[in-house]
């Protein structure tokens, strides 16, 4: 590994993004204790994220996908930056900003890597698994979401979020 590579193990993106989507999916106002133990936890993770991310792009060179990966880098930092806010609802939509960029820096991690994701359960696609093309329509007639699904989640629906 070169002296410019982060010298920790590949980001655990699969309870990342879990972590992210189950706080982004609340309907109600969790605990202000929940809210700070999450705020720790994203925070973590984008820490954790974000230089694996910039080194990710580094080695792609002037790409698409990894300029817009590193500006979502710069967003995930802003932020970081932004301070607590007053009240339970200001402080969880803070926090959802954060669970937000954690959500967008693990796709650009699974992009930038070539991880392919199953649209059904979210779980990547190994190269030996059995998986078919998926384009879910709109109304429009246009793919609203393209990809892969695996064969055994063809008639399985997409975990809401």
């Amino acid at each position: 590994m070169s002296a410019t590579r982060p010298e920790t193990a590949a980001p655990a993106t699969a309870t990342m993004r879990a972590t992210a989507a189950w706080f982004l999916a609340q309907l109600t106002l969790p605990r202000h204790g929940v809210v700070k133990s999450f705020d720790h936890d994203l925070r973590d993770y984008l820490t954790e994220l974000i230089p694996h991310i910039e080194q990710l792009a580094a080695d792609r060179g002037d790409d698409v996908p990894a300029k817009v990966a590193l500006a979502s880098v710069e967003e995930a930092r802003r932020r970081m930056r932004v301070p607590e806010a007053a009240g339970l609802l200001g402080e969880v939509e803070r926090v959802k900003l954060l669970a937000r960029s954690v959500a967008a820096l693990c796709a650009h991690y699974d992009a930038l890597t070539g991880v392919v994701r199953c649209l059904a359960c979210d779980r990547a696609i190994e190269s030996g698994d059995d998986s078919v093309p998926y384009d879910q329509g709109s109304p429009s007639g246009s793919a609203v979401r393209s990809g892969r699904v695996h064969a055994r989640c063809v008639n399985v629906g997409r975990p809401r979020r």
